[in-house]
C-alpha cells in the first residue's frame, strides 16, 4: 500500500474517491490530461493530482 499523501479535508471532501489504486489508475488512464493516483491520509482513499513532483509515473495501460 502507497503511504498516504497529506491532503487538506476541504480538497479531500471535493475529490472523486476510489476504493483501490487500480481503480484510480484506470482513471486516470482516462483522462485527458496526465494524472497521478495518491492515497488520502484523510479518508484512506485514493484520489488523483495533476502535480507530477515528486510522484511515480503510472504504470503502462494493460
Amino acid at each position: 500500500m502507497a503511504t498516504p499523501m497529506r491532503t487538506r479535508l476541504t480538497i479531500c471532501r471535493k475529490k472523486k474517491r476510489f476504493p483501490s489504486e487500480a481503480d484510480a489508475i484506470a482513471a486516470a488512464h482516462i483522462a485527458t490530461i496526465e494524472l497521478r493516483p495518491y492515497l488520502c491520509d484523510r479518508c484512506r482513499h485514493y484520489h488523483l493530482t495533476s502535480r507530477t513532483r515528486g510522484k511515480r509515473r503510472l504504470p503502462a495501460a494493460a
